[in-house]
Order: C-alpha cells, then structure tokens, then sequence
C-alpha cells in the first residue's frame, strides 16, 4: 500500500487512543507543578509526595502485563472501555482523599489503570491497520504522550493556580472520562482483536526470541529517554543557574522535539522499509547526541539546541520499534505489547536510578557516556534482532 492512502487510516480510532494516551500520561506526570502544595496540604515532606512516581510505574508495569495477556483472551473493548473508566474514578477519589495514605492508594491504583490502557491500545490500533501504514498510526498515538510534557504540565500549572490540585485532578477525571466514551465509539465489537481466541495465549509462545531482543534493547532506549526527560531541567538549573520561570521555554523546546520527533519517525518508519535498522541508526546517532550535550556547554542557547537535537534523535527511531515489535501474530500481540510497557517502566525507574548515582558520583558529564553506551547497546540489540525472523 502507498503512502498517499494515509487517508484510510482509522482517525477516529486514533484520536480516541490519542487522547486516552494523553489522559493516562498526564495522570501522573502533571503531578509535577503540585509536589509542594500536596506536601503542605497532606503535612507529608515534599519527596515523599516525589516517591507516588515509584509507586504508579510499579503498578503500571505489573498491569501492563497482565492486561496485555488478558486482552488477548477476552478481547481488547471491554479493557479499553474500563481502565479509563476506573482512572477516572481513581482521580476523583484522589482529589477527595484527606490523607498521604489514601492519596498513595488511589495513585497506585490508577498506575495499574493506565498500565491497563496503554499495550493495549497500541495493540488496537496496530491491529486495525495494515503493516505499511503501522509506524504512522503508532507515531500519532504516542504523540499523545508526548503532548504531556508540552501541554499537560503547563496546562496543569495554569489551571491548579486557579482550582488547586484537587480541582486539577477532578478535570484530569473529566478527560479520562471522554477517553472512554470515545473509545467506546470507535472500538468495535467484530474485529480479530475482540474474538476470544482458540488457543488461549501465554507468555512463552509470545516471547520468542526476537521479541525478547527487542524488549531489551527498548529497557536500553527507555533509559536514555529518561536520563534526559527526569534530569533535563535540573541540568540547565545547574549549569546555567535557571530560576524556574526561566526553565520554561528549554523544556516546551525539549518537549517539541520529542512530538516532532514521533510524528516524523512514524513517516520514516513507513517509507523505509527496514524498520531495525531506522532504529538501529536514530539510537546510534542519538549516542553522539548525548556525548555533545552532557560533555559540551557552549551557551545555555546551544545547550537548549543540542537537548532539542537528542530528543528529537530519540523518539524518530520510537516508532519504527514500536511497530516492529508489534509485526506478531494477532492472537499474542497485546501480550507482547503490554510487556513492552513493563519494559517501559522498568527503563524509566532505571532511569531515574542510575541518574541519581551518576550526579551523586561524576555530575552530569558521567550522563553523556552512560546514556551513549546504552543507546549504542539499544542499537546493537535492533541489528541482531534483524537476524531473527519474525514470528
């Protein structure tokens, strides 16, 4: 199929998994603005608030297994009709709840909602369309992640200064509940991804050898994602002194990136044919990007540029691996998806991690050759991975 048929790829669909994935990525991510009013609020010390991170990523990763194996026995609607549903409910009942105790449930409990949505959802619309058109429809449904940074988190600054973080989180319910009428729209009833299939699916036939590479070599690039994505801001804080009005035009500049970056690596992962290897590349030459942007402080202007530069390098190798992992047959493919937001989460605590030990031990220059070294393993990973045949 050519690229001009893009006009047949399923919008509607699309834009309801979009905005589904902005709903679940902002539900933990525009906590961000708010760490110290909930501090003050719930008479708890500020990083503790910080640590409701661990706890959803943990909740997400464990449920975006499970859900990814559950979807593919009983079917894909019924999960992403429900899990926005619950993080609705589970938003609301944090923006209610009068103590840290509750507040840390319900937020954990939510994590498992999103981490729910989130392999499935890719499964979905990987399902919906064919092989060639794969990498774009995926590139516009994370994007809807990526609009967290560049939406989300000033949307959440604005609109909290008015109704407060609780008011926030009840419009953050809102939204979610829009997912899931949306969803619930555009998802349909009769496709092979809503069959109850005859052979009940399992992790081992989903985890062949290929699939496993790629799973690894996605821990590696979601590690150097995060590297950036957690420590960025503090970095030019660092380096440049910032006050935090002044961090705000680097970071919708690092957040452009990242958007721009998905939506053209899901052009380039359908017009090249060859999708490891795209990614392979992208990895390689984002190693380079790290060791100049880490190692090398030219200007805060230059260093905002080469953030732009290694992000965007980033996520245009993001959608050609999402949908080579995602060429899989029909019966495993929510299995394998949902382990990817397992592997997600485990790069993303990696992330934070290893980030901290680093500064803690070398500053910020010991990030450049630890995030160059990972995205030349990721890179690795995807070449070899190109040896396996798909299954």
């Amino acid at each position: 199929m050519s690229i001009s048929a893009s006009r047949t790829l399923p919008w509607a669909l699309i834009g309801a998994a979009c905005l589904g994935s902005f709903a679940t990525t902002s539900s933990g991510t525009t906590r961000a603005p708010f760490l110290l009013d909930m501090a003050r609020d719930l008479d708890v010390s500020m990083p503790l608030v910080a640590n409701l991170v661990s706890l959803t990523s943990v909740s997400w990763g464990v449920a975006s297994a499970f859900g990814g194996w559950l979807s593919d026995f009983i079917g894909r609607r019924l999960l992403l009709v429900a899990s926005p549903f619950a993080l609705a409910l589970c938003l609301v009942a944090q923006a209610l709840s009068d103590s840290f105790f509750w507040v840390g449930v319900w937020a954990t409990v939510a994590g498992a909602c999103c981490g729910a949505f989130t392999g499935v959802v890719l499964a979905e619309v990987s399902g919906r369309v064919v092989d060639s058109q794969r990498g774009r429809a995926l590139g516009w449904v994370m994007s809807g992640q990526s609009l967290t940074l560049l939406i989300g988190v000033p949307m959440a600054a604005a609109v909290g200064s008015l109704i407060g973080w609780r008011g926030w989180l009840i419009c953050l319910g809102g939204l979610s509940l829009l997912a899931c009428i949306s969803l619930f729209a555009t998802v349909g009833r009769g496709t092979a991804g809503h069959m109850r299939p005859a052979v009940r699916p399992s992790f081992r036939s989903a985890l062949s050898p290929r699939v496993l590479g790629l799973l690894s070599s996605g821990i590696a690039e979601r590690i150097c994602y995060g590297l950036a994505a957690v420590y960025f801001a503090t970095f030019l804080q660092a380096t440049y002194h910032l006050s935090l009005i002044e961090l705000a035009l680097p970071l919708a500049v690092f957040a452009i990136g990242n958007v721009a970056g998905t939506i053209l690596g899901g052009q380039l992962a359908d017009r090249l044919r060859d999708r490891l290897m795209v990614f392979a590349v992208t990895m390689a030459l984002s190693a380079v990007a790290a060791l100049v942007l880490f190692l090398w402080h030219p200007s805060l202007e230059g260093s905002v540029a080469l953030g732009f530069v290694y992000v965007l390098l980033n996520a245009l190798g993001r959608p050609s691996y999402m949908a080579a992992l995602a060429s899989v047959p029909e019966d495993v493919r929510g299995t394998v998806l949902g382990l990817n937001g397992t592997t997600a989460s485990v790069g993303w605590v990696g992330a934070a991690a290893l980030g901290a030990a680093i500064i803690s031990w070398d500053g910020f220059e010991g990030f450049g050759p630890l995030a160059a070294a990972l995205a030349l393993l990721g890179a690795l990973g995807a070449l070899l991975c190109r040896r396996m045949t798909a299954p």
